[in-house]
């Protein structure tokens, strides 16, 4: 029975890949290409608990997706059961508000987004044009990172600045993390009976990160914008902060606006606050032992995380449930606690026993008994949607 899915998320110099058995529920192989288009680039495969790495021949994204086509000419019983291909898109603009079959109008048109993705978009489509070369006989499906907010009211997904630049250039809001958004609204509503009649606030943490309020199961705003840029402070993104700034710094640094922006995306939030690093682990690790640094990297993330829930909230009738996911979000109980400490004025609390020992993976309800809302930890599952989506429309 075909039932497997490949699920392949391409970046400009990666290429992350499952294959999902069972309608998603089983893992059967996964793994990574790293460093593509340099030398030292490499496939690894995790199969059955073992560990196998490859170097690449020639660096390029055909090259590691034909190592995964060999892979599978090695193993004939998961190649006898691959249904389909599932593509995760960063943005789809306003031409997708849900996951499409592939064909060359879908990928002409992720190619035309790349203005607002341009490392992650050329290298989908190019993912995609391989995946057809090389697996001529199955469907693809292309699920987009943007599509869960294309639900968002006008008010809230345009932009103060004149409207010719959203009539000819649709220069707005688009949000970022829709996979993981749709999965946690579905996953709440198995475990949260009414949940998708209610207001949702999520949190996904990570080293991109962002909030979304979800109203009756669908977006209504979200703190990324037109890029992942906008919102919350990130691992090594500065989010929000005064435009003018760009100007200020190219004028100081005497630098370019595109390498000003370049500080704000890459040497920014939590690495250049705290200038130890971008991963929340590391800092938690120096800030217990004294490095204030970290401490107030930290802090900031999550007096900024805080503020930007309670922004978005403004478009739900009810705070019913807040909801953590992402790497940060479901494992740093630190975070945790001091985000919900910045918004006691909407009467969000937690257990603070619960919350530190909430057990790695698993789904849990943290509120304390005074909260107003159910506060939980729920894993996000993006490949899982993605298979999902996949094996929807092939059917279909």
């Amino acid at each position: 029975m075909k039932d497997s899915i490949l699920v392949i998320n391409c970046g400009s110099s990666s290429l992350k890949f499952a294959i999902l058995a069972n309608a998603g529920q089983k893992t059967l192989v996964e793994g990574i290409a790293e460093r593509l288009g340099s030398d030292e680039s490499s496939i690894t495969f995790k199969f059955e608990g073992q560990k196998n790495v490859i170097q690449l021949e020639d660096g390029s994204h055909k090259n590691a997706v034909a190592h995964i086509k060999d892979w599978l000419s090695n193993h004939p019983i998961i190649e006898s059961s691959l249904a389909g291909i599932g593509h995760r898109v960063v943005h789809g603009g306003e031409n997708f508000s849900e996951s499409a079959l592939i064909n060359q109008n879908v990928i002409d048109s992720i190619k035309e987004c790349a203005q607002f993705a341009p490392l992650h978009n050329p290298a989908h489509a190019k993912g995609m044009e391989v995946a057809f070369e090389l697996f001529p006989g199955l469907p693809q499906v292309a699920v987009f990172d943007t599509a869960f907010h294309q639900t968002l009211a006008p008010e809230q997904y345009l932009y103060p600045i004149p409207m010719h630049f959203y009539r000819e250039h649709h220069f707005r809001k688009y949000g970022f993390h829709g996979t993981s958004y749709r999965y946690i609204s579905q996953r709440l509503a198995q475990i949260a009976k009414g949940s998708d009649q209610q207001g949702v606030l999520v949190a996904h943490l990570g080293n991109g990160a962002s909030t979304c309020a979800i109203n009756k199961g669908l977006s209504s705003d979200t703190s990324m914008g037109i890029t992942p840029l906008e919102g919350l402070m990130m691992g090594t993104r500065s989010g929000s902060l005064d435009p003018s700034l760009l100007s200020f710094i190219s004028q100081a640094e005497n630098i370019s606006a595109d390498a000003a922006l370049d500080i704000l995306n890459k040497k920014s939030g939590l690495l250049g606050v705290s200038e130890i690093s971008n991963d929340c682990r590391t800092l938690e690790e120096a800030m217990e032992s004294g490095d204030p640094r970290a401490k107030l990297a930290l802090d900031m993330f999550a007096a900024r995380t805080a503020k930007h829930l309670a922004s978005v909230a403004t478009t739900l009738e009810s705070i019913d449930h807040l909801v953590f996911t992402g790497g940060i979000g479901e494992n740093s109980s630190y975070l945790r606690q001091v985000i919900c400490n910045h918004l006691k004025a909407l009467n969000i609390g937690i257990n603070s026993t619960l919350n530190e020992n909430a057990p790695r993976g698993e789904t849990i309800n943290i509120s304390s008994d005074s909260s107003n809302t159910n506060v939980w930890i729920i894993p996000t599952n993006e490949e899982l949607m993605i298979a999902l989506d996949t094996i929807s429309l092939i059917q279909h």
